[in-house]
């Protein structure tokens, strides 16, 4: 075996708090699915029947497990990848070259270990909404395009396609340690180097380093997506945008609230399973 799998069902706003939860009671990244299902994964039986219990007995929701096969992960994960078409952007694992048409750009993410492929609601969300920011009239405070700045930036993928549709600078930061070596592979695979730089550190202390941006995307949980706006908003260049993603629908409602707390308001969104996405400008 190659450990044990703790199979979560939640729903609704109370979805990120057990994610986080569950996180900080394996140690590890979890899976989130589509039908509302975050798995979790224990070395041993012991270890997870310990996790299913605490998640059942503290915050009251259906936990089980079942042993994972032997399967070799650093492998497994490319299966199920695909080329896929969000606005001018397609988007490619490494061992499937596509060329891009007229108006696209050809975005290559392998994302290993780090989030952000292009599979999940919320990366989509957050990208098809940088595409639109990218074309909107006026935004541009230079003549060498946008400044982008990515919180949360994972594989990389938001601020290479930033890059990749015309962005002068796109600056990733990530607290995640075990993330930036996969980014940085991205960002040397795509030829972007030039214009994307990968930081490692806590998102509100170093959003400053990418000041004033003219996109900034959040693509996060909606609580740490609460405690950046100070940061984002201080971030923002005058007439720039934020994206916020990482938030499932019902969570729109306890999410207005903070922006208009702020001086934001809602200037585009965008839905994919069940996942929300905005874009906000100062209101």
């Amino acid at each position: 075996m190659s450990g044990w799998a703790i199979d979560v069902r939640v729903e609704g706003a109370e979805r990120a708090s057990v994610a986080a939860l569950l996180v900080q009671a394996t140690g590890q990244a979890i899976e989130e699915r589509e039908d509302g299902t975050l798995i979790g994964w224990a070395e041993g039986k012991g270890d997870a029947e310990k996790v299913r219990s605490a998640m059942c007995e503290v915050r009251g929701v259906a936990a089980a497990i079942r042993p994972l096969p032997d399967i070799d992960w650093t492998t497994e994960w490319k299966k199920g990848l695909a080329p896929r078409t969000i606005g001018r952007v397609i988007l490619t694992p490494s061992w499937i070259p596509q060329t891009a048409g007229p108006g696209q750009v050809v975005v290559v993410v392998d994302p290993e270990t780090a989030f952000g492929s292009g599979e999940h609601g919320s990366t989509r969300g957050a990208l098809l909404l940088l595409d639109r920011a990218m074309q909107r009239p006026g935004l541009r405070t230079s003549d060498f395009g946008p400044r982008v700045l990515d919180l949360g930036s994972g594989s990389g993928i938001l601020a290479i396609a930033a890059a990749k549709l015309g962005a002068q600078r796109a600056l990733g930061i990530e607290f995640d340690g075990e993330a930036n070596p996969v980014a940085e592979r991205n960002v040397e695979r795509n030829g972007v180097g030039d214009r994307v730089v990968i930081l490692e550190g806590d998102a509100g202390e170093l959003a400053p380093l990418g000041a004033p941006a003219d996109i900034v995307v959040s693509n996060i949980l909606r609580t740490v997506n609460v405690m950046l706006l100070p940061a984002i908003v201080a971030a923002m260049a005058p007439g720039g945008v934020a994206i916020f993603a990482g938030m499932e629908e019902p969570e729109e409602v306890l999410f207005r609230p903070a922006l208009e707390s702020h001086g934001l308001r809602v200037t585009d969104e965008v839905r994919d399973a069940n996942w929300w996405s905005c874009t906000v400008a100062r209101a």
